[in-house]
């Protein structure tokens, strides 16, 4: 891929502002877009929890939406319920504190309104293909991303299994995501989130990239180490690729934020890398026949210090 196609122009915009009724405040979006072209496919960007305040937010995962913009597509990020900016106002609200459902609804609540989208942010109009729509997202985002890919999750509340897989997300992203539940979720904090081990990958359908650090540590959750990770490649049924990242850990480089004080592995090459292969990934899932991932994997596996390894199914 050319240098240029890493440097175009993109702009962002924000808040699209998105009334929800029963949403106990508006969904509010921010959108990258490069500047130029038509027929642009979307990527909806699910956000993680994280320990800083606007991370988990539209104002989080510049670095991704930026680089994801150059590359063509249009990205849209919306503020979930979960989000530490928000907290002081949807603290007692019905689903509090995972709002689990809801993240998922955000994206659909994001693809009913699309044509809103595309004519409030400046120069969008007309330029978006509707029909070429993935989703990424990160940690909890990739929770998120999991169960509109087709995951089940059993309900605690009633003992039902639900699934919200969202039919017209064709592809998706997993960066970090948790893995199974079970006996294998004995950590520490398992017990605050039960819902994170509720989740049943075996109907996880939709064609999805999982990614996985080398040295992502979920102690906190499991003592299964960084294989829990893969989780939602390895228990999910194919396609499925699963892409790990050599030496990473849970920012995967730092993709929640420039110079972000709670990346432990901050690698700005690291970050350029996942930006130019899961655009790949995404393109040639969206635009069947097109060769961007098959190339990338070639050249990933013929450089003499790889930044990781794919493996697919």
């Amino acid at each position: 891929m050319s240098a240029s196609a890493h440097t175009a122009p993109v702009l962002s915009y924000s808040p699209v502002v998105l009334p929800v009724p029963g949403r106990p405040v508006d969904l509010q979006v921010r959108v990258t877009a490069p500047v130029s072209g038509t027929g642009l496919p979307v990527i909806l960007l699910s956000h993680g929890h994280g320990p800083s305040h606007h991370l988990s937010s539209l104002n989080g995962y510049a670095p991704l939406a930026d680089s994801w913009a150059a590359q063509g597509f249009v990205v849209l990020q919306p503020t979930h319920l979960t989000s530490r900016s928000l907290s002081h106002l949807v603290a007692d609200a019905p689903g509090a504190p995972d709002f689990w459902r809801s993240r998922a609804e955000d994206m659909s609540h994001l693809l009913d309104r699309l044509d809103v989208i595309e004519r409030t942010v400046p120069g969008l109009a007309g330029r978006i293909d509707h029909t070429k729509t993935a989703l990424a997202g990160h940690s909890l985002g990739g929770f998120t991303a999991a169960l509109l890919l087709g995951a089940g999750l059993d309900d605690p509340a009633t003992g039902k299994v639900v699934h919200l897989r969202e039919p017209r997300i064709k592809a998706g992203v997993l960066l970090a995501a948790p893995g199974r539940g079970g006996d294998a979720f004995n950590g520490p904090v398992a017990r605050l989130w039960p819902i994170i081990g509720a989740v049943d990958f075996s109907t996880m359908t939709t064609p999805a990239l999982v990614v996985a650090g080398e040295k992502d540590d979920p102690r906190h959750f499991t003592d299964l180490g960084p294989d829990w990770h893969a989780d939602p490649y390895t228990l999910a049924p194919g396609p499925k690729s699963l892409l790990t990242l050599f030496e990473a850990e849970h920012g995967l480089g730092g993709i929640a934020g420039y110079d972000a004080a709670e990346t432990t592995d901050e690698n700005p090459e690291r970050v350029a890398a996942l930006g130019r292969l899961t655009a790949a990934y995404l393109r040639s899932r969206l635009h069947p026949g097109d060769p961007a991932w098959q190339t990338a994997c070639e050249a990933l596996g013929a450089d003499p210090s790889p930044i990781g390894r794919v493996e697919a199914k």
